[in-house]
């Protein structure tokens, strides 16, 4: 007699499924066991995209802070840190819970809802969670031609970064959803992930991330339900109906982390995944939610509170994918930008609690005050109405935990000064820019953007490595100092080049209307020497003929 096929199954505990770069620089797949008990020799996750990354990255602390149902405190974190991650209780965790993390499960596939079907009785193309497929724009990408059958192992990464970054849009209904007119769903927004301006702080190997975002749940402004917080493979499963509002979740980290942005269902075979039915699940309003989400920066919107009609409304801060992570410093070791005010007791932002987090580790734990982190910054950039990615962000700033530090106020502060610093130089060059070709009688704009874009470039190593190097016990001033000369050694030596690359037309000038109505001659000698002036009123250290820099490097780490 033949023997029944066996019940598919693709057990994400034993089986490889997440990228990881090896600190050999070689890449592999690994389970999730393996990728716990091997995190200390491991750099990094790496992903398809780098929010496919962040979505892993949010799942393994899910997973870590339910298999040890903490940390609890400070004290229960640093056994951690001193011991390494707890390999036996995580293979414990995933041996109780094995049903719940096989992707092929018949009742309880992992992240998705079993049965679950289109009002139209259709499979989707994998197309639509698989986030690196062109949208009109067949280059730069391995898939031009669009994502027809995905292993088991991609699909799983791909189903985990569906439920965080999704896009918005009209989406086929699904039976029993009682949001269905018509056959379809309309927009319900982007997946939670999407909504943040992702941070995380990244440590030298994938065991020190893992603890360093591990936040304790007495953490102050972290909100946790320790009776209710769970991931999402502990809760039941609501089918294709969205949550119940009034169960008042998410309940804690573990249950936001892993929150069922979608309805999805994976259609396969015996060879691997060929479509995907994909329906809207929890929406989850981004507003406020500063107390329960520690991954993200937030800002404070009027526009929100006068359309929500409360006091006080905070959003997540996106990234702006025109600035890099060093020009954000102000609201990553402050949580405030320049011309931020408080107005009472309300701040205007807030810094990313892992950020605070880690802070409190170099009062509360044995975490040295010279401590390096890396916060790497992730994000998505959405268009066209939120139905589709644009562009995604990933960047980094090293520097030393001392400056997210209270006691060290002043050595942040100095950070944050040599960032406007920074900026204030690179407008100056702008204006040289727009100046020299007003001269000559062309468009100021363009070369003005050019100028900008090209200090801000010359920059960026200088900086980085003179963020590295600050320690504990600097002088402030004198670091501030260093870094004005060496920012006007940087923008100076750019705005002689913009003056010897100037035409003739330049150098002799036009009159032109200023903007208080007057009239004024301007030639390239005239900008060259307002520039020369301002470049050294903005960055006085350098005036002073102080002190020496060293030649900038132009490297970034």
């Amino acid at each position: 007699m033949a023997s029944e096929p066996a019940t598919p199954s693709f057990d994400l505990a034993d089986s490889a499924w997440l990228p990881v770069l090896r600190e050999d620089g070689t890449g592999d797949e690994v389970s999730l066991r393996e990728v716990f008990g091997q995190a200390a020799g491991l750099r990094r996750l790496v992903g398809e995209v780098p929010t496919q990354e962040f979505a892993l990255l949010r799942l393994l602390l899910a997973i870590l802070h339910d298999a040890i149902d903490g940390p609890a405190d400070v004290e229960e974190w640093q056994e951690l840190w001193d011991n390494g991650l707890p390999t036996a209780r995580i293979d414990n965790y995933l041996d109780d819970n094995r049903d719940r993390f096989d992707l092929l499960h018949q009742s309880r596939p992992f992240l998705q809802t079993a049965g679950l079907c289109a009002v139209n009785g259709e499979v989707s193309s994998l197309d639509r969670i698989v986030a690196d497929v062109p949208n009109g724009v067949p280059f730069f990408t391995m898939r031009a031609s669009g994502a027809g059958r995905l292993s088991f192992a991609e699909a799983a990464r791909w189903l985990v970064h569906a439920h965080a970054y999704d896009t918005s849009g009209i989406k086929t209904g699904a039976k029993g959803d009682p949001r269905v007119k018509g056959g379809k769903v309309y927009p319900q927004g982007v997946a939670w992930a999407g909504n943040l301006g992702g941070v995380f702080a990244e440590g030298a190997n994938l065991g020190e991330t893992l603890l360093l975002n591990l936040v304790a749940f007495d953490t102050d402004n972290l909100r946790v339900d320790l009776a209710r917080d769970a991931p999402a493979w502990l809760h039941p499963s609501p089918g294709p109906r969205q949550l119940d509002p009034r169960e008042a979740r998410p309940a804690g980290v573990r249950d936001l982390y892993t929150w069922q942005s979608r309805r999805v269902r994976l259609a396969f075979d015996a060879t691997g995944v060929y479509g995907v039915v994909l329906a809207y699940g929890d929406a989850l309003p981004a507003h406020n939610k500063h107390q329960r989400e520690p991954m993200t920066g937030w800002r404070r919107s009027q526009a929100q509170e006068k359309k929500l009609g409360k006091a006080l409304v905070y959003m997540p801060r996106e990234h702006d994918p025109s600035r890099s992570a060093w020009r954000g410093l102000g609201s990553l070791v402050a949580g405030r930008t320049r011309g931020s005010r408080q107005q009472g007791e309300a701040a205007q932002s807030l810094r990313p609690g892992i950020l605070d987090w880690v802070a409190r580790l170099t009062v509360e734990a044995d975490l040295p005050h010279d401590f390096m982190i890396r916060p790497r910054l992730v994000g998505a950039v959405y268009g066209t109405q939120q139905s589709v990615i644009d562009e995604i962000i990933d960047d980094a700033v090293r520097m030393p935990v001392v400056l997210l530090h209270q006691d060290n106020a002043a050595l942040a502060q100095t950070a944050i000064d040599a960032v406007n610093d920074a900026e204030d130089a690179v407008t100056l060059l702008g204006y040289l820019a727009a100046d020299l070709a007003r001269a000559s009688g062309a468009d100021p704009e363009p070369p003005k953007d050019a100028a900008r874009y090209r200090g801000f470039a010359a920059l960026d190593g200088p900086f980085r490595e003179w963020l590295a190097k600050l320690k504990r016990d600097d002088d402030a001033l004198e670091r501030r100092g260093a870094w004005q000369i060496l920012a006007h050694q940087v923008i100076s030596r750019l705005g002689t080049d913009l003056v010897r690359a100037t035409g003739t037309a330049a150098w002799e000038g036009r009159v032109i209307d200023t903007h208080n109505g007057k009239k004024e001659w301007l030639n390239a000698a005239g900008a060259d020497l307002k520039f020369g002036d301002l470049l050294r009123e903005a960055l006085p250290a350098a005036g002073k003929g102080g002190g020496s820099a060293p030649e900038p490097t132009g490297d970034s780490e």
